[in-house]
């Protein structure tokens, strides 16, 4: 019995050292992070004996931080998740009706908490589909979802004092997400909320 306690204590031991091993030292500084160095480390040998092979202990690789890529691509968020067909990021730049939305295309560009989009292109103008259903979004208020004229009145005192958090709705910074049906109308627009 004792032969299996001193066993039993010797795995243990071998566990937790194998655990300590494969940890490695904790490298957070912004100097360099995930370089070669610090995963390098051999293996150890097992507690049977056996040779250790020079393989680097599972786990001791660390990854490049997120938004530090090292390998010269630009840096941060610069790509949007893509969108079901019929959706699409825009814009909206002039006064809006009820009946109207007037936006500008966007493109994906590089932002630092999340991918941002830059007005492209000329404005267009698309009609809003009699059952068009607005979803607000804001930092600072819980979600409003809102008809045509609320959500022409929202766009329109955003467009005219842009970061007005004393309006109708605070106001985000004019990206909204559109629904579009075959016909080319507006059935949803989902804003996005920013900071």
């Amino acid at each position: 019995m004792s032969v299996s306690r001193r066993l039993l204590a010797t795995a243990l031991v071998a566990t937790a050292a194998f655990g300590l091993a494969a940890c490695g030292p904790d490298d957070s500084s912004d100097q360099g992070a995930g370089t070669a160095s610090a995963s390098a480390a051999p293996a150890t040998a097992p507690a049977t004996g056996a040779p250790a092979t020079g393989a680097p202990a599972s786990g001791t690789a660390k990854p490049a931080p997120s938004g530090k890529p090292t390998d010269g691509a630009p840096e941060g968020f610069c790509t949007s998740a893509p969108l079901p067909a019929g959706q699409k990021w825009v814009s909206v730049q002039k006064g809006t009706s009820a009946t109207a939305l007037v936006y500008k295309d966007t493109k994906d560009a590089c932002g630092v908490d999340d991918v941002a989009h830059e007005p492209t292109g000329a404005d267009r103008t698309a009609q809003f589909a009699p059952t068009v259903k607005g979803h607000l979004k804001s930092v600072v208020a819980a979600p409003k979802d809102v008809n045509a004229a609320d959500l022409a009145k929202h766009i329109n005192e955003c467009i005219a004092t842009p970061g007005n958090q004393k309006g109708f709705y605070p106001c985000s910074n004019g990206d909204y997400k559109i629904a579009v049906d075959a016909s080319g109308k507006v059935t949803e627009m989902w804003e996005r909320p920013s900071s």
